[in-house]
């Protein structure tokens, strides 16, 4: 049996974590397989990938109490499983207006695969040694993920069709379920006696109020986070930009995207959580205007390759802090409900937006979001001040 706080059992949550958030990696290409060959309209792709990561949503939410007494290991493997078979199918299904609602049912059905296994996987990182640090280690997994997909997969979908996207995403998923059933490690389970109950039970008490505004900040960052990138590809052809551009500039979105985790991981006590909260979420709003707004490639492109970077650093940060909050790892085990609520309404509503004012009215709304984040992150710091643990915290 593999342990956690090993390089075995951290290369298995890497993996785990790599095919769990495969949106983050490739997003805009789906969406835009989606749009361009398969016909369909924005707030129908952007309804496809919603409810996948609706899926995702409600598995990792009915998971996430349960994660102390679920078979961690066959969880993960049967739930990557499930999804790698229904990528596989939506590949070979047919491209005609009939299938829609097929598509629509397979795309719900392999996020609740990927949401059951990546619920466990982040349960697990919250239970290891360093939650922080680790979380920012499997981040950089994502960002390979993110460099293959972006600099291999629109060539091939370009030579080969659409459905290429969909049987990288079955490999993923099924490499992820290999590597689980091989390696996902197992973690000690506290004794009963180890702890006090009432030092327990004051603590989750008084710091419950804080848990939830948290989760609320990391769903608004995972919101405004999809809005753009979903449609990423699609404003850069609306502004011109050859599809050469487009894919350069992906590249490179990818390998920045291997940094923020490790800058987190390295920062973890020299920064503040709240901090970086407050920061990540102004300069999001910031980008996602100049993404949204721009004519010239050069002020398009600058914003965009650290726009998926802004969300990894500033999520682990708030991961640290969340898995201090409640150590038992249910909190952090519902980390995939958080981000896929806001990544889940980002495609459909981006769509709707794009649809009533046009790719202009996407950074405006991320504004509006960031101003809320704010607000809550500033009430989280209150409530965590008035219950005198945020010497605690300050450094998750």
């Amino acid at each position: 049996m593999t342990k956690i706080n090993t390089l075995s059992g951290n290369a298995a949550l890497s993996v785990g974590h790599m095919a769990g958030m495969i949106d983050l990696a490739a997003l805009p290409l789906w969406i835009t397989a989606l749009m361009e060959s398969y016909k369909l309209q924005a707030p129908q792709a952007g309804l496809t990938v919603t409810l996948f990561l609706l899926g995702v949503v409600i598995s990792s939410i009915f998971l996430a109490s349960k994660f102390e007494v679920l078979p961690r290991r066959h969880v993960s493997f049967f739930g990557f499983s499930l999804s790698a078979s229904c990528f596989i199918t939506i590949a070979i299904l047919p491209i005609d207006p009939h299938s829609f609602f097929t598509l629509l049912t397979l795309h719900f059905a392999a996020g609740l695969g990927s949401g059951s296994a990546l619920s466990v996987t982040h349960g697990c990182i919250g239970r290891s040694e360093n939650p922080h640090r680790l979380f920012g280690i499997v981040n950089v997994a994502m960002g390979v993920l993110a460099i293959i997909m972006f600099a291999v997969l629109p060539g091939l979908m370009h030579r080969m069709g659409a459905h290429v996207i969909f049987i990288a995403f079955s490999i993923t998923m099924a490499v992820a379920a290999v590597s689980a059933i091989l390696f996902f490690p197992d973690i000690e389970t506290p004794s009963s006696n180890s702890l006090s109950p009432n030092t327990v039970r004051i603590e989750v008490y008084k710091l419950h109020g804080t848990a939830w505004l948290i989760i609320a900040v990391i769903a608004c960052l995972a919101l405004s986070q999809a809005i753009v990138f979903s449609y990423l590809d699609r404003i850069g052809d609306v502004r011109g930009f050859s599809k050469e551009k487009i894919q350069t500039l992906l590249v490179v979105m990818g390998f920045v995207n291997l940094l923020p985790g490790i800058l987190a991981a390295l920062l973890q006590k020299h920064l503040s959580p709240f901090g970086v909260g407050i920061a990540g979420l102004c300069l999001q709003g910031a980008c996602a205007l100049a993404i949204t707004n721009s004519h010239v490639y050069q002020l398009f492109a600058a914003p965009a390759v650290v726009y998926v970077t802004l969300t990894i650093f500033t999520h682990t940060f708030l991961f640290g802090m969340l898995s201090k909050i409640d150590p038992t790892g249910r909190a952090v085990a519902a980390t995939p409900a958080m981000m896929m609520t806001g990544s889940a309404l980002g495609p459909v509503l981006g769509g709707l937006i794009v649809t009533g004012v046009g790719y202009g009215g996407l950074g405006c709304a991320v504004l509006v979001i960031a101003c809320i984040a704010i607000g809550l992150l500033l009430r989280a710091r209150y409530v965590l001040n008035q219950s005198n643990e945020s010497a605690m915290l300050a450094n998750s």
